[in-house]
């Protein structure tokens, strides 16, 4: 049993997942193959990057991001959730894939947009605004049904990939605090940022000296431009309402 299945792998879903990862809980993201984030010519207005940068190559190194941290990616479509047992929910849920075995979950966030079908048998409180499907949180992202979540566009924020990055990575904040995890903030630090202090360093957080922190800084930069090298061979995806040529 996972203790996070993330359903979604655009940007709320993988910076739950990041969150989520690197404070130790065992996380699996359900990727349905395609971020509606995907289909923009290019991103403009997420901050760090000046001149914009190419949506899906911001989204690969998300996911390498994701990764590093220790998350688990799997390809597939998740077509029902339900509780292990009926009477006691913090026995985690069962994630029904398309094709696939089942998977098992103590915690779930939803960040599928704008497919929430799944959550049906939850009732987690799907609100219809047109021919779209959200799901009413708290400032969490908490819903109705205790151990599921939702973030990003599904949980009704607004359609913009910064935002989902924040909701999603607060999401996976929430997700924590409310897991077992031994948890206080996920910093990295300057040496003695907490001891020169007397404080013992807290839970997810690191103290580096000044080597370490360059290099770091060194691996983090030598990565970037080795993906900005040259630019990615990868079209925007359409969106399916448009005909082909």
């Amino acid at each position: 049993m996972y203790d996070v299945c993330i359903v979604g792998g655009g940007v709320s879903g993988l910076a739950a997942s990041i969150f989520t990862a690197r404070a130790g809980l065992d996380t699996l993201v359900i990727d349905g193959g395609e971020s509606i984030l995907a289909r923009n010519a290019s991103l403009e207005n997420y901050p760090g990057f000046p001149d914009g940068v190419d949506a899906r190559q911001y989204l690969r190194l998300s996911r390498e991001q994701a990764e590093n941290a220790g998350a688990a990616f799997e390809l597939g479509r998740v077509t029902s959730i339900e509780p292990v047992t009926e009477r006691d929910l913090d026995d985690g849920f069962v994630l029904e894939t398309k094709g696939g075995e089942p998977l098992e979950a103590r915690r779930v966030v939803a960040a599928s947009w704008s497919d929430s079908d799944y959550l049906v048998p939850l009732d987690v409180g799907r609100i219809q605004r047109g021919s779209k499907h959200f799901v009413s949180v708290d400032q969490g992202g908490r819903t109705a049904v205790d151990g599921i979540y939702a973030a990003g566009r599904l949980a009704d924020e607004p359609h913009q990939a910064i935002v989902a990055a924040g909701h999603g990575a607060k999401v996976g904040l929430a997700v924590i605090h409310d897991s077992d995890a031994n948890f206080y903030h996920d910093w990295v630090a300057p040496e003695g940022y907490f001891t020169g202090r007397g404080r013992e360093v807290p839970p997810c957080c690191e103290e580096i000296d000044d080597a370490e922190r360059r290099e770091r800084d060194e691996r983090a930069r030598k990565r970037l431009l080795e993906a900005f090298d040259e630019p990615l061979d990868e079209e925007p995806t359409m969106h399916p309402s448009v005909e082909g040529d």
